[in-house]
């Protein structure tokens, strides 16, 4: 790690991995078991691969979700009425996290930080061919 790393950053990490991988997983659950659409499913089961880190250990030590000040639900979070406006809210949660893992990884590791900014763009292209297909 570079000498001014923050490891409090380790927590930004950790909590954008799992907003990443966990809004790409319900994506690609709906394409595969809903739409039974196993190009998309198999792409973003690859994003989601391709979103890994190898160090669990600090990411682990660095988790607290039990006092995140915003873990509480936010009402507009529970707006979701269409299989579209779930697929809608994940892409943008996955878009948001693999910019914010982006950024950090410019000051932590910057060949992981273009490794992000390759996924956002995967994302945004397979949102646009997801969604406007018909």
């Amino acid at each position: 790690m570079p000498s001014h790393f923050e490891p409090s950053l380790y927590r930004v990490i950790d909590a954008n991995l799992n907003r990443l991988k966990e809004g790409v997983r319900v994506i690609e659950d709906i394409a595969r078991y809903v739409n039974n659409d196993k190009v998309l499913a198999s792409k973003l089961k690859e994003i989601r691969h391709q979103s890994r880190i190898d160090d669990i250990q600090n990411l682990l030590n660095s988790r607290d979700s039990i006092n995140d000040v915003l873990r509480p639900t936010v009402t507009s979070e529970m707006n979701r009425d269409t299989v579209e406006s779930v697929i809608i809210a994940n892409y943008k949660r996955a878009q948001e996290s693999a910019r914010v893992l982006e950024e950090i990884y410019k000051i932590v590791e910057p060949a992981l930080s273009e490794n992000f900014k390759s996924l956002r763009y995967a994302l945004y292209q397979l949102e646009k061919e997801n969604l406007l297909k018909d």
